[in-house]
This record gives structure tokens, sequence and C-alpha cells, in this order.
């Protein structure tokens, strides 16, 4: 495999490769970094947040410059798309340079170019949970430790990132809205490149990989390459969340399912709202990936299709983090209490009777009496159900 000329191609989705030459030796570096400590949303954050300076000292390695050397002045326009096709010429030498170095303990060993004894390195897609590293399952701290190279997700908390080897190689990969570090094409890619290089080569994603993670996209491309894959498991932000806030997602009498919904659609797809119509069950608790941006129309449209405008909800920012904060309202006035709030992303939203059960609830005198009068009818019911037979067994 030609390992190293796959990595010169992880920008090919650029419209002009004149442009990407161009940029990978004829660019000043530093105008590529956009890097600032000032930002108060990436100061406070628990996360990495696009260009932020952590973000930079992090994978420092990959750029061939010095990072202190960033506050150099630069006269272009601040583009995400340029600043991302720029990010990624800067890191290509040194992506390379890996590359070649791990080709070469490969074929020390007798290994040449697949024709030996050893096989290609193994993929973890490990998820780290909502935030708080204590919720780290031990699996997932044993393979965080021992990974060669780790590919992170904006999601995953800073806190988490300092469980890895010193010797390790971070890489961000991280998505948010309006700017794309990596394609999903260009992260399958280098997971491929660097587990054929005989890496092992962790895949870092916040909450669980297979719960909104896109893990079954970067599982399925990979075992289709021959690349053995391993999920560890994380606690999604559903439930680290709930539980941080005494919110039993699932209760008998009240709630008697539970349904995950992103807010976001994929590119092109169809309105991710369409499912409001059954998703409006006033004995089932919903929780909303990703949905502040279009929870002003879900909120309308659940209650339009019967569940009631006082059902209590909470909107979740930076959960299990010390910068959580939280915002409890009914539904009909969730979306301007969080407008008031201006809660920011990562938010996660619990919709539905349990929400009241939570020691935070404000309305909790209120509350309490109608949750005991639906837990009381729902036994009588199941009492009911059974009179005239024999008891079962």
């Amino acid at each position: 495999m030609a390992l190293v000329s796959r990595v010169s191609g992880f920008s090919s989705c650029s419209s002009s490769s004149h442009f990407r030459k161009a940029k990978i030796f004829g660019f000043n570096p530093i105008c590529s970094l956009n890097c600032s400590s000032s930002s108060s949303s990436s100061s406070s954050s628990p996360f990495t947040e696009k260009h932020s300076i952590e973000r930079y000292q992090r994978d420092n390695w990959v750029y061939n410059t010095k990072l202190e050397d960033a506050s150099s002045s630069c006269n272009l326009p601040f583009d995400s798309n340029s600043v991302r096709e720029n990010d990624i010429a800067l890191q290509l030498p040194e992506l390379k340079k890996m590359l070649e170095v791990l080709r070469e303990k490969r074929e020390s060993r007798g290994c040449d170019g697949g024709q030996g004894s050893c096989g290609p390195g193994n993929v973890y897609l490990v998820g780290t949970g909502p935030g708080d590293p204590e919720l780290l399952t031990l699996k997932a701290v044993k393979v965080i430790r021992s990974a060669d190279l780790l590919l992170y997700d904006r999601l995953v908390s800073n806190d988490v990132l300092e469980l890895v080897s010193p010797d390790a190689r971070l890489l961000y990969v991280g998505k948010t809205a309006g700017y794309h570090s990596r394609t999903q094409e260009e992260i399958h890619e280098l997971l491929l490149s660097f587990a054929e290089a005989g890496a092992t080569v962790v895949r870092l994603k916040g909450g669980d990989p297979l719960v909104f993670g896109r893990g079954g996209e970067e599982m399925d491309f990979l075992q289709n390459q021959g690349i053995q894959v391993q999920v560890i498991p994380g606690i999604t932000a559903a439930s680290g969340i709930a539980a941080e806030l005494g919110i039993p997602l699932t209760h008998r009498g009240i709630a008697n399912g539970v349904r995950f919904l992103t807010g976001h659609s994929r590119k092109g797809g169809t309105d991710p709202l369409y499912v409001a119509e059954n998703a409006a069950d006033p004995d089932s608790t919903l929780v909303v990936y990703m949905g502040l941006s279009t929870l002003p129309s879900l909120a309308v449209k659940l209650m339009h299709h019967g569940l009631p405008s006082n059902t209590p909800a909470v909107a979740v920012e930076r959960g299990t983090t010390p910068q959580q904060r939280m915002v409890f309202a009914e539904l009909k006035d969730l979306a301007d209490e969080i407008s008031s709030a201006e809660l920011v992303s990562p938010t996660l939203i619990v919709i539905g009777k349990v929400v009241a059960l939570s020691p935070f609830w404000p309305h909790s005198s209120r509350e309490a009496s109608l949750l005991e009068e639906a837990k009381s009818a729902f036994e009588a019911q199941s009492t009911t159900s059974f009179s005239g037979s024999s008891p079962p067994i």
C-alpha cells in the first residue's frame, strides 16, 4: 500500500490542486494557525474549541512551526475553508514523516509491505463520556494510555486528554457548526493509513461512539478494508447528564420508554423534526442531542401533535463538567428560557414528566402531586387488569 501517497491526498476535496500545492509549499504557515487565547468561549470551555491555543499546543508536533511565533501578523482574510485547507497542508509533512517511521519499524521486524507475518495495527473507537473523566471505563483509560496516535473530537474533554501518554501523538479532527477540521472521508483515510502502518490508533469520541458519533460509519469502512476495529463504549450524554441531575430516564408509572433524537440532519437529508409526530408521547422521555437551533420548531411540532405544553423539560450545557449550566422550564417556555440564558453547544435537552423528579426542578411541589397521581393511576390500572382472573404465578 502506498501509505504516504494516500496521506498526501487527504486534502483532495479541494476544488483546485494548484491551490493545494501553493498552500503546501508557498504559504506562510503562521497564517493558518489563527489561534487565540483571548476568546471567552475557548478559555471557559472544558472541550477543544476550534482555533484555540490549547488545541495547537496539544497538536504542536504536527506543525512545522513554533507556536510562540503565532502572534505574527497575518493579513489573510479569515475564511473557515481556507483555514481548514491551510491547516491540513501544514500537517502533511509531519504526518508523512510519522508514517515513514512506522513503516520502517514494521520492515525492521520482518514486515515487508504486508507480505510478512505482521498484520495491520488495531483501531479502537473509544467513548469518553459526556466530559467528566471519572466516568471513563477502566478499559478506555487502558487503551488511551497505550495508543500511538489518537484522533480526537471536539467533545472529548481536556481532562480526558490529560490521560494520554506523553509519547503518543494527538491530532484534532473535530467538527463544529460551520467548521469541520476534517471531513468524514479524511478521517477514514487517516485511520486506515496509520493502522496499515502498524500503529495502535485510538479514535476518541465524546459520549458513546455508536450514539450519534458516526462510529458505525468508521467501523464499517475499516472492516471493509480488513482492519480490526474494537469499540469501547462510553456513557452517552443522555445517561450521564440525566444521572447528574437526578432524572430517571424511565420510571414505573411515569415514563415507560425513552427516545434519543438528533436535532441535526445529514447534509441534504430529511428534516430531522419529521419524527415529532411519533415522538410526542407523554408516557415516554425524549432526549434531543445537538438540538439548540432546532428546538423552537421541535417544541411547536411536539405540542401540535399532542404533547402537553406544560411538559417538564430541561436544557443542559456542558453537562457533568465544572462549566455545566442548566435551564428548567415547561416545554412551551423552554426555547425562550434557553435564549435568555444564552446557552451554547454542546447542550442536551430532556423532555418528559420524569424531569420533574429532579431535585433541581423549580416546580417540585406542584409537579410531585401530579406525578404521584399518574403513578397511582398506573398501579390501579395494573391491578384492574388482573381482576376476575387467577393471580400470576
